[in-house]
């Protein structure tokens, strides 16, 4: 009975969520930056949404997740990437990956569907799962401070969900990448209708005669930072799986040491102040630029 169970919540983690990604493995590889190419499709997503009017924030914030969100294992704009030519990804696939050799208790979701796919947006390797993170659990945030629930409850909403049915429960991984672009994600929300959430800008929208006009282009840029990377920003995991990621990290110490700009963080304490409230577990130690460099 409770193997049954837990194969319930394995399917309804890969439908709730994309599968993890794996931000350690072929980081040398040339991938052509995708940014200008991902804001486009966002903006290009919004200009539609105003073509039809929406004259609240609810309603366009709901616009947007139903357009490029969604409810399903992958967000709409994670399908649109992996499938688009003008997208370009890394070379991944479930037996070239980190977890490569590791049993199904250590990766559980990982070892029955495989990894996703890893992008490079604004110079960093992103799982194609953070698109997601953005754009339908930032929009949850966001619902739920519309209904005035304080922020620290909001926050904790994300931190269950990586503990249990998204995280070490099913997948033995706390992400604290994920918690960062959900965070991101609500940012963008209330950087839609609000001047300065990201500083300096105005606001991406504003009412106008009873209707919403674009006055400021998205960019990915306002949100995605080396935290998004979870080489970089390490999770969390459950022990079985932690050991054996450690020893694969190990093993691509010579290719860090080759050329180690590519595994190092920019801004790493700014990084750590920016999200130290949102729920992140440090796990820094296993970093290449801490573990090779002992």
């Amino acid at each position: 009975m409770h193997f049954i169970v837990f194969l319930f919540l394995l399917v309804t983690a890969v439908e709730a969520s994309a599968y993890e990604s794996d931000q350690y493995t072929n980081r040398l590889q040339p991938v052509a930056d995708s940014l200008v190419v991902m804001d486009k499709a966002v903006n290009d997503a919004i200009e539609k949404i105003l073509r039809s009017s929406p004259n609240s924030q609810g309603a366009v914030a709901k616009a947007i997740y139903h357009e490029i969100g969604g409810l399903y294992w992958a967000d709409k704009i994670e399908r649109w990437a992996a499938k688009s030519p003008e997208v370009e990804k890394y070379d991944h696939t479930r037996y070239e990956s980190i977890y490569r050799g590791m049993p199904f208790w250590a990766t559980r979701v990982n070892f029955v569907f495989g990894i996703g796919l890893s992008f490079r947006i604004n110079d960093v390797m992103v799982g194609s799962d953070k698109l997601g993170h953005f754009f339908s659990q930032g929009y949850k945030y966001f619902r739920r401070e519309l209904r005035d629930e304080p922020r620290e409850r909001i926050l904790a909403k994300g931190r269950f969900a990586e503990r249990w049915i998204w995280g070490l429960l099913t997948t033995g991984v706390y992400s604290n990448a994920d918690l960062v672009a959900n965070y991101e994600g609500w940012q963008f929300y209330q950087s839609l209708f609000n001047d300065d959430v990201v500083p300096g800008k105005k606001s991406i929208l504003v009412l106008q005669q009873g209707k919403y006009v674009q006055q400021r282009a998205f960019t990915w840029a306002d949100h995605i930072n080396d935290y998004w990377d979870e080489a970089l920003n390490p999770s969390y995991n459950v022990e079985s799986l932690n050991k054996r990621l450690r020893q694969s990290i190990m093993a691509l110490c010579p290719v860090y040491f080759s050329s180690p700009e590519h595994f190092e963080v920019k801004d790493d304490e700014l990084l750590w102040a920016r999200y130290n409230d949102i729920g992140l577990r440090d796990n820094r130690r296993n970093r290449f630029d801490i573990m090779c460099e002992r």
